[in-house]
């Protein structure tokens, strides 16, 4: 995932999948997983948020002089790429 010139990294499917079923398994009632990556660590982590709004917080990859910009947003649930 994320294996092309566009993305700093690649990332594992199923570190990517684990983040997804953490997300849904929550007691708090997450809906979106936000991959942010991480300049100073040089990695991927997961955030989850309730709420689109709380993603338009987060600056966006190569867009930003921030050490964490968002790469990508997903649907917990249906699993669709947020735009």
């Amino acid at each position: 995932m994320f294996d092309s010139p566009d993305y700093p990294a690649a990332l594992d499917e199923s570190q990517f999948e684990a983040w997804f079923e953490k997300g849904r398994e929550s007691r708090i009632p997450y809906a979106y997983l936000l991959i942010m990556w991480d300049e100073i660590e040089g990695k991927y982590d997961p955030i989850y948020v309730e709420s689109r709004k709380e993603i338009q917080e987060y600056p966006p990859y190569g867009q930003s002089p921030e050490n964490r910009l968002l790469v990508a947003a997903y649907d917990l649930y249906s699993g669709g790429r947020v735009g």
